[in-house]
């Protein structure tokens, strides 16, 4: 048996946060973190969240091995871990979350037989609410999925889906909180500017779209349809959804969704 339930080599935004979701169910002798950037392993160093090792210790000491690495680093990180790799005896399971690089990709690059899950994450699984996509290679067995997903309960929602749309998905709920905050901000913004003081605007745009994303969720109705029920003939909400079309809000949402996929395929020339 492995050291370490849960190893993560990079712990960055993404990484950070998927290894602070993962510390609410693994204790910290079993969750092992590393980092070029010793600043970055600190904040769950310091709180007794993980155990601070070693690259070589989390490649031959733990069941799972988080890549948690930036696309064009891949190549680079598998010059060190694959010898690591071919020193074990045991099981091991990669587990990327790398856009634009494949299963195969993953598999290639490891050089030998293993098991292989990708994913693509977003960063609110720091709070317990995040969207983990996923799909596993041939190699990687039910009991191993569970692990995954039980290590990765604390985070969200995470979803199979075929590897062939993870790149599309990922465009929307990897870089989608970033949209949100921006509409967050406007929305803050325009409180401001009608003269509300900026910690109320903020907490009033934050609770709205909170509310407004549960409805969406445990409603299961179209979002249409629950626009139409707050916009009332000639109402207040109809004449700012009006605003919203003439800046050709719904267009410009759908391009940075768009942009996002078209970049991400760019990865992989």
């Amino acid at each position: 048996m492995s050291q370490f339930t849960f190893g993560f080599i990079g712990c960055g935004n993404m990484g950070g946060a998927l290894a602070v979701a993962a510390s609410k169910v693994i204790s910290a002798d079993r969750l092992a973190v590393c980092d070029a950037d010793a600043s970055k392993i600190e904040f769950l160093t310091k709180s007794k969240k993980a155990t601070a090792v070693s690259l070589a210790e989390v490649a031959l000491n733990s069941e799972y091995i988080f890549l948690a690495v930036k696309p064009q680093g891949m190549a680079s990180l598998f010059e060190t871990l694959a010898p690591l790799l071919k020193r074990r005896i045991d099981d091991v399971v990669l587990v990327s979350m790398a856009a634009g690089i494949s299963i195969s990709d993953i598999q290639s690059m490891a050089d030998i037989p293993c098991s292989v899950i990708r994913i693509m994450p977003n960063t609110p699984v720091s709070v317990g609410e995040g969207m983990i996509l996923y799909d596993v290679n041939e190699k990687t067995t039910e009991v191993q999925i569970d692990g995954f997903l039980k290590g990765l309960s604390c985070a969200g929602k995470s979803d199979r889906l075929p590897e062939s749309m993870i790149d599309a998905a990922g465009s929307l709920s990897g870089c989608g909180p970033a949209f949100v905050y921006l509409f967050a901000e406007a929305l803050a913004d325009g409180g401001v500017a009608c003269g509300l003081p900026r910690q109320k605007a903020n907490l009033y745009a934050a609770q709205t779209l909170i509310g407004a994303a549960k409805m969406l969720l445990e409603t299961g109705k179209h979002a249409g349809e629950l626009k139409d029920a707050v916009c009332s003939p000639g109402g207040t909400t109809i004449a700012g959804v009006h605003a919203l079309e003439e800046g050709a809000f719904r267009a410009n949402a759908m391009n940075a969704v768009i942009a996002a996929f078209e970049k991400t395929k760019l990865l992989k020339s």
